[in-house]
């Protein structure tokens, strides 16, 4: 079972970097701003569900469940 710890736990270093990676990767959100400058009128704000954001924000929040799933697992202390 050792074997199997190791595997999870490089995953587990893994996915850290590139949770990291992707959360620096992604705009900043800044409240009411993108209202005041017309900046809802672009290409992006209309197309918001095909942008690369969207693409960063969905696998960003995937990496954090599998993230936590991987927690659980090495908390376990099973193996």
């Amino acid at each position: 079972m050792g074997a199997l710890r190791i595997t999870l736990t490089i995953i587990f270093i893994l996915v850290c970097i590139a949770l990291v990676i992707l959360v620096l990767m992604q705009e900043g959100k800044t409240a009411g701003l993108g209202a005041v400058s017309g900046a809802a009128e672009t290409y992006w704000g209309k197309n918001k569900g095909r942008s690369m954001e969207s693409k960063l924000v969905k696998i960003t929040t995937g990496l954090a469940i599998g993230f936590m799933l991987l927690v659980v697992v090495l908390n376990l202390n099973v193996f």
